[in-house]
């Protein structure tokens, strides 16, 4: 089981501040959101990248469908480079509906956001080597230069690809295979009764069953795949038994998460005071 902590809000030598101190304390991961207009996640992680020495480093989540591929792959490389191989790359279809996510463009809906973002995680096996390719898809395409121009971003350090984890609606399987066929789980519950109902370890290990086999039918083991919980434990000895039953059903990474201010001042002093803690490790 590895811990991550997510870094709600704050600027650039916050997450260099923050990053090092969760690595400092044992901590596995560090990620911070993307926004659509805000700060750039991706100059958060390059400051984190050059505090920090061993942790991985990541956003949770990108919105996919809503950037362009190509400026994706450049950014995770320019990242992975600079970290020496940590990037890991969370991707999922955007906010459905909340007026504030679509300010500037209207939403496509879901199923042209799913489309968009299958050709994009097909696109970015291209983008991240270092070789021209050709790409025809409904919404993107790209021509077969004979050579690059401009030079691509060297490829990442993480071969063949940056691990990304994907957002999966349990129990829907196109939404899951989606995300059996990359190299991780981030769980989300979409009863098919439309009915809204709480996610349980139970419904996770089920979830993890219908991986294994998907993966199972396509030649692939689980060796290396992730399944990733998000969550808010307290900093004592009750940390642990919150995570265990997620651990037990299969999760590999416990994501520290807690979104309830965004207040620079409040995110800074319960972030740090969280990391100084520990991660909440099951025996």
């Amino acid at each position: 089981m590895k811990y991550g902590f997510v870094m709600a809000y704050g600027d650039a030598r916050t997450a260099a501040e923050l990053s090092a101190l969760a690595e400092e304390h044992g901590w596995d991961g560090f990620f911070v959101w993307e926004s659509i207009w805000g700060i750039d996640a991706w100059v958060l992680l390059g400051a984190a990248a050059l505090s920090t020495e061993r942790i991985r480093l990541g956003t949770m989540l990108t919105p996919l469908p809503r950037r362009k591929p190509w400026d994706v792959a450049g950014q995770t490389s320019t990242v992975d480079n600079l970290s020496n191989g940590r990037v890991i790359l969370s991707v999922g279809l955007g906010v459905t509906g909340e007026e504030r996510f679509w300010i500037f463009e209207d939403d496509p809906g879901r199923k042209v956001r799913a489309e968009l973002m299958d050709e994009s995680l097909a696109m970015l096996q291209h983008l991240w080597r270092d070789q021209p390719f050709e790409f025809s898809g409904r919404h993107y395409r790209s021509r077969k230069l004979p050579e690059l121009m401009p030079p691509a971003p060297p490829p990442p350090v993480q071969q063949p690809r940056i691990p990304t984890w994907v957002v999966g609606a349990w129990p829907r399987p196109k939404s899951m295979r989606r995300a059996a066929l990359q190299d991780g789980w981030l769980p989300n519950y979409a009863p098919l009764d439309g009915e809204p109902g709480e996610f349980t370890p139970e419904l996770l290990a089920d979830g993890v069953a219908w991986i294994r086999q998907e993966r199972a039918a396509h030649d692939l083991t689980m060796d290396g795949y992730d399944v990733v919980v998000e969550g808010i434990t307290a900093a004592d000895e009750s940390g642990p038994e919150t995570v265990r039953p997620w651990a037990e059903a299969g999760a590999t990474w416990w994501i520290e998460a807690d979104w309830s201010s965004m207040d620079p001042a409040e995110v800074r002093r319960t972030a740090e005071a969280r990391l100084k803690a520990g991660p909440p490790r099951v025996s």
